[in-house]
């Protein structure tokens, strides 16, 4: 995981998030938005099938990991679902986990956010803050993101009520549907619903988050029994591979998520398993026991040399600690190992930066500009971009790369003055000026303007009196 601090880490973040549409807000301090590469990479191998099962591309949908511990999850608009820790930790199975994911990508391929809920005039300004709150967590900005999904939460959400039990069951066929088409069983998300049938009886203010904008009933459960029993593959179970990836997935975010006394208690040592030891590991780094962690994650590379995590790991237990330069390896490797993942190669770039050495910079900034391209709307790579091109004395392109940065996270005004800067600073026609100017239009700008604020420059530059000779 790449963590900001000790004790938010690899998980982006400061407040941000906010669950379904009609939950109540959660207290802001208790929400952060995640982005790590091993288990996005997990789950997103569970769950593509079954999302070109439905007719859907998988590297079209934004999955957002929130750190909160409600049980909750989302669809919204522009094909992103979110996901709390605190569901995927009640989940006991990669199956149910699948199961969730795959009603939710049910909303989205129904385009129910789009059709019912948009009908009433009162969902239209939160949906369109809690998708634009949504991207700028997508984009590493987890503060905007609070700030706009917390807005959000209180348009509509009586009138959203009628909508929604149809739309659960459309949701419902349509997942288990592609589940059978990706060879997956229906059984996980019956299981899971089962396991909370009393939410149905519960008060709306006792019901979990998720509950709340997806009514739990006895007909609903059985309607969906009846489907997925008769589909071929309900009897399939989850591989051994799998079940030991969801014990992996559970015990990372119980360590970076949980006070490491916690962790060390729920895992002890006596627990000799891959996800006790790595869970205490991190426990063991997050608690300052620096070269305990570091011996730790020394074992699983002597097991697991091309692990690109436990390297990603190695590195940012060292980076954490001030001690960059020592870093750089281990994230060399796992760039090396994984060199699809733009989070990787921002790690890499961030030591290459910290070390404060001119001499590498131009390494750091051929790791962001790869980064970038991956994934161009990471506002994070944008922003160590600036950094080090501001270090090497370009300032076009450092004000540029600020633009792409604010453009990401749709702070238009700020993307739109950043690009005119360096307008200003690059050459005429260049690839890099031709970009700025696409983003001073992206931005909602017109070609007039940007005229009327090339002649409020020139007549602020004439009123200039030069200094006397």
């Amino acid at each position: 995981m790449t963590w900001l601090t000790r004790h938010t880490a690899r998980f982006v973040g400061a407040a941000a998030a906010a669950g379904l549409m009609l939950a109540a807000p959660a207290p802001a301090s208790a929400q952060s938005a995640i982005r790590d590469t091993e288990i996005e990479t997990i789950i997103h191998g569970w769950a593509d099938p079954v999302f070109t099962g439905m007719g859907l591309e998988p590297s079209e949908i934004e999955l957002l990991l929130i750190n909160d511990n409600e049980l909750n999850a989302f669809a919204r608009r522009g094909r992103i679902m979110g996901i709390n820790t605190g569901l995927i930790l009640r989940t006991t199975s990669p199956n149910e986990l699948l199961g969730v994911m795959a009603h939710e990508a049910g909303h989205i391929r129904n385009r129910h956010t789009l059709r019912d809920g948009v009908q009433n005039a009162g969902m239209q300004p939160m949906l369109m803050t809690m998708a634009l709150g949504a991207l700028a967590i997508a984009a590493g900005a987890p503060d905007a993101g609070a700030v706009l999904l917390g807005n959000s939460q209180y348009f509509g959400t009586l009138s959203a009520l009628r909508y929604m039990s149809h739309q659960e069951g459309e949701a419902d066929n349509t997942g288990a549907r592609a589940l059978e088409s990706a060879g997956e069983s229906g059984r996980g998300l019956v299981t899971f619903f089962e396991n909370f049938r009393s939410q149905e009886v519960f008060s709306d203010a006792r019901r979990f988050p998720y509950f709340r904008s997806h009514p739990l009933s006895s007909d609903r459960i059985e309607n969906l029994r009846r489907l997925v029993s008769e589909q071929s593959h309900y009897d399939h179970r989850d591989s051994p591979e799998r079940m030991a990836q969801h014990a992996l997935i559970l015990a990372k975010i119980h360590a970076f998520m949980d006070h490491p006394r916690e962790t060390l208690r729920d895992y002890p040592e006596s627990d000799t398993s891959l996800p006790a030891r790595y869970a205490r590991a991190i426990a063991l780094y997050r608690d300052g026991q620096t070269e305990k962690a570091l011996a730790a994650v020394d074992v699983f590379l002597t097991e697991q040399p091309e692990n690109p995590y436990f390297w990603e790991l190695k590195g940012q237990i060292l980076f954490e600690e001030g001690r960059p330069e020592e870093a750089i390896g281990a994230h060399e490797r796992s760039v090396e190992l994984k060199p699809d993942a733009p989070l990787l190669r921002i790690n890499l770039a961030h030591a290459l930066i910290e070390t404060n050495d001119p001499a590498r910079l131009d390494a750091a900034v051929d790791q962001l500009k790869r980064a970038t391209a991956l994934e161009e709307g990471d506002s994070i790579a944008w922003r160590l971009l600036a950094q080090a091109y501001a270090s090497q004395g370009k300032e076009g392109e450092a004000r540029l790369a600020s633009a792409e940065m604010y453009f990401a996270i749709g702070a238009e005004r700020e993307a739109t003055q950043f690009a005119l800067r360096a307008r200003d600073m690059l050459d005429p026609g260049s690839a890099e000026w031709t970009r700025a100017m696409d983003i001073v239009f992206a931005s909602g700008a017109t070609q007039n303007d940007v005229d009327d604020v090339d002649r409020r420059n020139e007549r602020r530059r004439s009123t200039i009196v030069p200094a006397a000779g």
